[in-house]
């Protein structure tokens, strides 16, 4: 039986204009899908387009070419009232738990605002009921209801965030970067109870986050980003246990392992030079720059989305057959 997709982005592409001919690309031809009640981890360094490709899907940015399709429904092409409906199957939490909520509004108004919004519910006491269902349901009590955001820690203001996106029980929710602000021991708790929610409530997730190892955690797939275009997708399993573009296995290669024995044995992939800028991204393959393999070809030609292995993609000339025809090989590295 087919997976149903719940939502399908198709050559993607989100551009700035910062004037006088500058343009800045921050998601750059990306391609993927997302089946219903999967969670999808999107993963890659600060300034990669994670959070721009999360803000389009919802509608906030206008695309620039390609489409984002939600069930049957053409996201960037509906009308304003059309997007209005739509957004109540769709929510999204915010990386900064301190900045996305109102500091002059109590938690009852904060959760409540998307249910008014929306006229979920004609009765004051019913909305009030559903208010404190949701408390209960991501860690908190019905007592918090009329404090305010600042009486809260980081980890209670982000389950506060997690209870609004819920309010209009959505199918779909965009977290991005939930967990980034929080205390190491916090992410955890955060990760658990979305993973709870999603069980309970049947929900989709897009994960975007920069930390791998907390990614493989609760994602099913994971799509890697580098400098706005996608280098690699695979299910989590697979891209832990064979990760094949360059990249990725310099992300992987960084996440410490609790083993002082195995930390050091292991080797670590050590990237050279810094990050190019979206503004002037280096022609044919944009990680080429920093690429211990990097070859000719990198430089003329931009490598294609390949399938190389069952539900394995990956864009790199490594795996092209013009390549592996000359016999280049890429040296095998322990990441574990």
């Amino acid at each position: 039986m087919a997976e149903e997709k719940i939502l399908e982005i198709k050559n993607l592409k989100k551009h700035f204009s910062l004037g006088k001919n500058r343009i800045l690309k921050a998601v750059d031809d990306v391609t993927f899908h997302i089946n219903k009640g999967e969670t999808f981890g999107l993963v890659g360094e600060s300034g990669c387009g994670k959070s721009t490709i999360g803000r389009t899907i919802m509608g906030l940015y206008q695309k620039t070419a390609g489409d984002v399709f939600f069930g049957n429904s053409n996201v960037h092409e509906l009308t304003e009232k059309e997007l209005f409906i739509l957004r109540r199957q769709m929510q999204m939490i915010f990386q900064d738990p301190y900045a996305s909520l109102n500091p002059r509004s109590t938690v009852r108004e904060i959760i409540s605002e998307p249910m008014e919004v929306h006229q979920l519910y004609k009765r004051k006491r019913e909305q009030n009921e559903k208010v404190y269902q949701l408390l209960e349901e991501v860690g908190l009590n019905r007592e918090h209801a009329n404090r305010y955001p600042h009486e809260f820690s980081g980890g209670q203001r982000q389950r506060i965030g997690i209870a609004r996106a819920l309010a209009l029980n959505p199918d779909f929710i965009i977290a991005d970067e939930p967990i980034s602000a929080l205390d190491v021991s916090v992410q955890a708790q955060v990760v658990n109870l979305l993973k709870q929610l999603q069980e309970e409530k049947n929900l989709t997730f897009l994960f975007i986050a920069h930390d791998l190892s907390m990614v493989k955690q609760i994602s099913d797939r994971i799509g890697v980003m580098y400098l706005g275009r996608l280098v690699e997708l695979t299910s989590s399993e697979t891209l832990y246990e064979q990760p094949l573009h360059p990249y990725t296995q310099a992300l992987l290669s960084a996440i410490p392992i609790p083993d002082p024995d195995v930390e050091a044995s292991r080797e670590r992939i050590i990237l050279r030079g810094e990050l190019p800028s979206p503004i002037n991204p280096p022609s044919g393959c944009v990680f080429r720059t920093r690429c211990p393999f990097a070859m000719e070809i990198c430089g003329k030609k931009k490598p294609q989305w390949k399938e190389v292995d069952d539900n394995h993609f990956v864009a790199c000339h490594l795996f092209h057959d013009e390549v592996k025809n000359n016999k280049t090989k890429m040296p095998a590295v322990n990441i574990k």
